[in-house]
This record gives structure tokens, sequence and C-alpha cells, in this order.
């Protein structure tokens, strides 16, 4: 049919124009028969052009025509493609196009005609546009705006239902029947996915199984020119089936088994129970159950929301001796499963678990948790409260024995023995603490007679029931004062007591006055509290400022305990209105506590003890200072320190007997404080020699060593000290090897052999090993 158009108007378009142009030449007569003058115009027809002519170029496009009557004229065009694309031939007006054109790329051309005279380039007649469209031609094939297409569909859906869409696209020209117009077909996987001419894709079976196949690529072809064998693409689409919950889930095992400590704690992880579920993850539902067996309130199983699993866990404690092993069915199901869909032969699976409990050395249990003792308090009869008791669960039944851990308040009020009995050293104070703690632990005692590492602990409460043991006291108001003009019955102050023990349930507290002779009275108020009020009145500053009232108070305990407290009154001056004026300052008691008084007694001792060590100090220094001395004298029988001497090798300058003067008959004599004290200077013996001196000082030399009370005499302390008034200074060659003096000790050797020794000493450079 629409060829059959195109033809019509092809055949029809000559004689519309013959019959416009005869109307044309009519008007133009009847003009020319009114007017003298003729209107020129430009005359051309609406000018076409198919694209991708193949015949050669030049390719004929139309011709402008103007009704000007002049032989010089000359048909020009311009435009942005005049003249390149386009040409008009200058005479006739002919209008050639000198490329093939693409509709695709181009539609249409727009130009502008002009008419001139060739002889001096003058217009004559205004330019006119015109418009060049180029006709479309089927000669492009459809193409899909992208590659590959992606889509999903729940999985098992009915036929029909959506995956996506695909979409082509044809640049020939949409307003040409069939040009533009595209189909779609599946040319791949069409047994499970039809595609219609819109491209929206569907399927078309209803049974699609994810667990069987998770995706599909199918090719989906377009093409245009319906019914005709037209250009075509194709297009890849990638469709996902998306998860549904359509799968129970099945144990991967028929039966489990465990095997767990008796001393699993409660809630503890005793096994993990697997089971397969095709399903994705959201869509695992397991739920566990019990369906034989009689331990359901043993165990219990919970699934793991991340694995899937099952984790079995004890409700209450296992114990081997009781029971060694365990055995019952579980049931594994998903509620969530959509029936409609599900395609199985089951919906539960069912597997056997046996959990075999091991021994452990358990520790001690107690029979009763916990203990509890009441005892009156200060009772001295009541030595022992009562015991506890634990024994060994284990098969090997071990002896127990006790111990206290932890004590509150801490302190030895409570013991237990090894047996378990709790005991009691002493009365105990209920004011102290109304109730004691201990925590006793209990171990077993091995073969061997050491102690088990594994305990087991108990809580001991011991309550002790009250005794009247303490009166009631006063509680000191703020200091009462009363107006020495005071009217008789006026209220001085409000007074209240307390009670360590226990309130009496027999009443409240008593109070009276231990003495009618005043001008005070005493009234009850029954609730615990008396009032003090004035008897007769007028109150004499001049006799008394300060009354002290005595205050009796009774507990009506059993038995009845009182006590008497005293009441400090002041007599104050008052104005007319009864304020007070002026009142006399009373003294304040200072009451010091019996820890206060430790302190200050420690403190005292404390001092005491300084001074007595320092008075011994002193007194040791002065006896050292005193045995300096003494060595100092027997150094002047060695040297005389204003002599010049021999040297080392006279001897006769010193007297021997000195030094053999504290031994006789070669007997060692008793230790003494101060090896020197009673060395006197014997008259000199010029007689002694050598020898006596040498066995002399290995005496000495034997005696110090075996003496640890006395310094040695090789320390630097001994040779170091000149004395308390010396201004030789330290003549050591102990110290004075390590003087920093810069006198050069050279010229000793000029002296002569008597300084041959120093010079050799002083003269020498000092050995950097030798250590004092």
């Amino acid at each position: 049919m629409n060829h059959l158009i195109l033809l019509f108007f092809l055949f029809l378009a000559p004689a519309f124009a013959d019959k416009e142009s005869r109307k044309t030449n009519q008007n133009f007569s009847s003009n020319k028969a009114s007017h003298k003058r003729l209107k020129r115009d430009w005359i051309w027809n609406q000018m076409h052009i198919k694209e991708e002519i193949d015949a050669p170029l030049p390719h004929h496009v139309g011709k402008i025509t103007s009704s000007v009557r002049n032989n010089n004229a000359k048909y020009i065009i311009e435009g942005e493609y005049a003249n390149t694309i386009f040409k008009v031939e200058e005479t006739s007006g002919d209008v050639y196009a000198f490329e093939r054109l693409d509709r695709e790329k181009k539609a249409e051309y727009e130009l502008t005609a002009l008419i001139i005279d060739r002889r001096n380039n003058q217009s004559l007649e205004p330019p006119s546009k015109f418009i060049i469209k180029v006709y479309d031609i089927n000669d492009n094939a459809p193409v899909f705006v992208q590659k590959v297409f992606n889509g999903s569909v729940p999985e098992m859906s009915p036929v029909g239902t959506s995956v996506t869409k695909v979409t082509a696209v044809d640049a020939d020209d949409p307003t040409v029947t069939g040009h533009a117009t595209v189909t779609y077909q599946v040319i791949k996987g069409d047994e499970y996915f039809a595609v219609d001419d819109s491209g929206v894709i569907s399927t078309k079976k209803a049974d699609l199984d994810r667990e069987h196949q998770s995706t599909y690529e199918i090719v989906v072809k377009a093409k245009d020119a319906p019914g005709s064998s037209g250009d075509s693409s194709t297009a890849t689409v990638i469709i996902t089936l998306t998860d549904i919950n359509d799968n129970f889930p099945v144990f991967k095992h028929s039966s489990f088994h465990f095997k767990v400590p008796e001393n699993i704690s409660v809630g503890g992880e005793v096994g993990r129970v697997k089971v397969e579920d095709i399903d994705e993850p959201q869509h695992r539902n397991t739920k566990y159950s019990f369906v034989r067996g009689d331990y359901r309130d043993t165990f219990e199983i919970v699934a793991n929301p991340l694995t899937n699993e099952g984790i079995i866990r004890p409700k209450k404690p296992l114990d081997f001796e009781k029971v060694a092993e365990y055995r019952f069915d579980i049931e594994a199901t998903d509620p969530t499963v959509d029936l409609r869909y599900f395609k199985g032969s089951g919906s539960r699976s069912i597997s056997s678990v046996t959990i075999e409990v091991t021994d452990v050395d358990e520790p001690p249990v107690f029979t009763k948790l916990p203990y509890e003792f009441k005892v009156r308090e200060n009772d001295p009869e009541v030595k022992t409260l009562g015991s506890v008791w634990a024994h060994d669960p284990d098969a090997a039944k071990r002896k127990i024995r006790f111990i206290r851990r932890r004590a509150s308040p801490s302190g030895d009020y409570v013991r237990v023995s090894d047996t378990g009995i709790i005991q009691l050293p002493k009365p105990l104070d209920r004011e102290f603490s109304s109730s004691y703690n201990i925590t006793v632990a209990a171990q077993e005692i091995l073969e061997d007679g050491r102690l088990s590492d594994r305990e087991s602990h108990a809580q001991v409460h011991v309550i002790v029931t009250d005794e009247n043991d303490n009166a009631p006291e006063l509680v000191y108001p703020e200091e009462p004062r009363v107006c020495e003009n005071a009217a008789p019955g006026k209220v001085i102050i409000r007074i209240s007591a307390t009670d360590k023990d226990e309130v009496s349930p027999r009443g409240f507290f008593r109070y009276s006055l231990a003495t009618e002779d005043s001008n005070f009275s005493l009234v009850e108020n029954y609730d615990n509290t008396a009032n003090i009020t004035v008897k007769y009145g007028q109150f004499n500053r001049e006799l008394a400022k300060i009354h002290y009232l005595p205050v009796i108070i009774s507990d009506n305990g059993d038995p009845e305990l009182s006590s008497t407290n005293t009441l400090v009154i002041s007599v104050c001056k008052c104005n007319e209105k009864g304020n007070f004026t002026f009142c006399e300052e009373r003294a304040k008691q200072v009451g010091v506590s019996i820890q206060a008084l430790v302190a200050i007694f420690i403190c005292i001792f404390t001092i005491i003890v300084i001074v007595l060590l320092i008075l011994l100090r002193k007194r040791h220094k002065k006896d050292l200072s005193g045995l300096g001395r003494n060595v100092a004298e027997i150094h002047e029988q060695l040297v005389t320190y204003d002599e010049e001497g021999g040297g080392e090798m006279d001897t006769t300058s010193y007297d021997v007997s000195v030094l053999n003067s504290v031994r006789k008959n070669g007997m060692k004599p008793e230790p003494v404080p101060s090896p020197y004290a009673q060395v006197q200077k014997p008259p000199g013996n010029p007689t002694s020699g050598a020898g006596e001196m040498e066995m002399m000082i290995e005496v000495k030399k034997d005696e110090a060593d075996n003496d640890r009370d006395l310094l040695p005499y090789d320390t630097l302390h001994i040779y170091g000290y000149e004395g308390a008034e010396s201004i030789a200074e330290s003549l050591s060659s102990l110290g004075s090897g390590s003087s920093d003096s810069d006198i050069d000790y050279d010229f000793l050797n000029d002296w002569g052999p008597r300084f041959k020794m120093l010079a050799e000493l002083y003269g020498s450079e000092p050995n950097e090993d030798f250590v004092y």
C-alpha cells in the first residue's frame, strides 16, 4: 500500500505542476492586459534529491528561475555549501550536487539564490532563500544501545513474567514507512524466554530453577522493514534467576557424636550439627528441635544465623557419675519455605546425636549453700557455731580439708578448722559488726598428702543477735541558753537520746533529772524526747552564770540500763523581747581519743630513742678520738716528727721494745677495745734488733686479722690519721699516691742514699693497675 501511495504522488505531481503553470500564465495574461509594467519574481519548484544516488556525479537537483527577462542575467547561489557541494548553471539556473548526500548526516540544506547583471554585477532581484531536502532510503540497520543487557527474575516465576527490556535504534527517517521500524527476535535461548516488538523480554517456562541453573545468556536480534529481509543487529542479554526459599535444610550426616568434659559450663558449646540448604544465605532459616529423647531439659540447640549450624549447649551442669552418655534425635526444618514451589521429598530432616561425657577431677561440692549461724553477742560460753561439709563428687572420694580464705570484717573473729568446724576464738560484739562473713575453701587431700589445686568455696554468715549491753546516751544539741529573767515553764531545749543497741520493743527512752534541787524541770514528750523547762524563774547571774544539769536516761531494755549525762546551760542577758544579748563564753571541752593517746605515746618514744642514739654516737666518736691520740703517741715513739732521722734503715732512732711491750712470753693477749690504749713509752733500747721488729709486726698483723672488732692496720683509715691538731696533714703513702700536686720529686735523688727510698716512691710513675 505504501508503495502504491508513493507511485500515485509521483505520477500526479507533474500534472499538478502543469495546472499551476497554466494558472500562472493566465494570471500573467490578465495582468498583462490590465497593467503595462510586469512584476518580476523568482520561479522554481521545491527541490528534492535522494541520498546515496548510484548515478555518476553531478546529480541534478532542480532549477531556479526568475521572471526577469534580461539576456545579461546571471544566476548565482550563496550559502555554507554553495559552490562546494552545490553549484548552479549561470544561464539556465539548473542546480547540481557534486557529492553523494547522506540524510543521516544532514537532512536538508539552506541556500540563497541571486540573479545579477553580468556586466556590472548589479542585483536584478532581491536574493531569495530556498531549501534542498534529502530523501531517505533504507540504508541503515537498527543498532542496539548497548552490546550486553542484564536482567533478573525470581526463580519459578509464572510464564510471561517480565525480565528486562532491550532497545535498538535505526538512523533512517522514521516518517518513511518501514525505514525505522524495529522488530526483535530471540535467536538463542528462545525455549526459555521471548521478546515482544517493544523489546520487553519475558519468561516462556514456569519451572526455571535457580538451583538447577542460575544464569541464562540469550541473543536478541533487531531488524527493520517488517516482512522483508532488512538489515539487522544482535545483542546479548544475561538473565539471572534470583533465589526464593523453596528448599528445606538437610543434615549432612545421619548421626553426630560429641565428647565433652563433665565440668563444661552451663551455656558452653558441646558441638555443632551441620545442615545443607541449597538456597542462598538470606533464605536459610533453619530451626532445630528434639524429636526423641528425654534430655530436652538438659540440652538446647540454637541456630547460628551466620553459618546456619545448630549449636548444642547444656542447660544445666553435667555429671559423669550420674549420666555418662546422652542419646537423642533432632530435627531440622525451615518454617519460611514457600510450599507452592517446594519440589523435595520431605519437609524435615532427622539425625541422631550422641554426647559422651568424660570424667574430670572436679572440686569438692558443698552440701549446703550458703551457711548461716546465729550467736548472741558477748556470750563467752559459745565456742562452736556448727560446721560446713563438702564431699568429693568423683569416684575417688578423697578426704576434704577446709581453709578460711576471706573475712569481712577482716580479723580473727571467726575460724574454720581443717574438718570444717566453725569456731569463735572470742565473743562477738554486735555494736562492732552485726554480721561476720567468711569464705571457706574446700580442697581435696591427694594420695601423697598434698592438697589439690582445685577448690570450691562457700559463704558462711554469722549473725550476731543483740544484747542490751549499752546504755543510752544524750544527743548533745547546740548549746542550751536561758534568759536570766525567764518565766516559769519556759522551754529551754528539747533533748533526745541514742542507743547503740537495737531499739527496745517495749517503748521509748525514759528521762529524769538526777536531782530536784535546781531551777529546772524535765517534761516527757513520749516520743523519745523531753523538754527542759524553767522551774521557778529568775536566774541570778552573779551567783552562777553556767548551770550543770545531770539528766538520767533509761532504755527500758532487759536488763534495763541507764546513763547520767550532764547538760551545760548558760544563763544570758536578754532584752525586753527575750532575745539573747550577752552570754558567757564557755571553755570548750577537748577530748582526746585512745587512738590519739597511742599516737602521742609512740611519737614520744621515737623521740627518746633518737636522742639516745645521738648520745651513743657522740660517745663513740669520742672513743675513736682517744684511739687516734694513742696511735699518734705510738707513732711518736717510732719517728720523732721534729727530727730528721736516719730514714727507714735507721733503727737507732726508735725503741723496738715499745712494740714488744704488749707481748709477753710469746702468748697472745686478750683482745681489748683499743690495741694501743695501754702502751707507754719506755726508755730507748739501742740494742734491739731488726728481727724482733719483724716478728712484732707479724704478731700485730695476725692479731688484727683475727680480731673483727678492730680496723686492719693497713687501711687508709689508720695510716691517714695524723691527729686532731696536726698541721703536717697526712704522711701516709696510701694517700700521697692520689695527690694532684705538680711538685717534681726528682731532686730527692740528689739528697743522698738516705732519701733513695723516697726518690723511688715519688720519682716513678704510678702503676695504674695497682688497687688499694
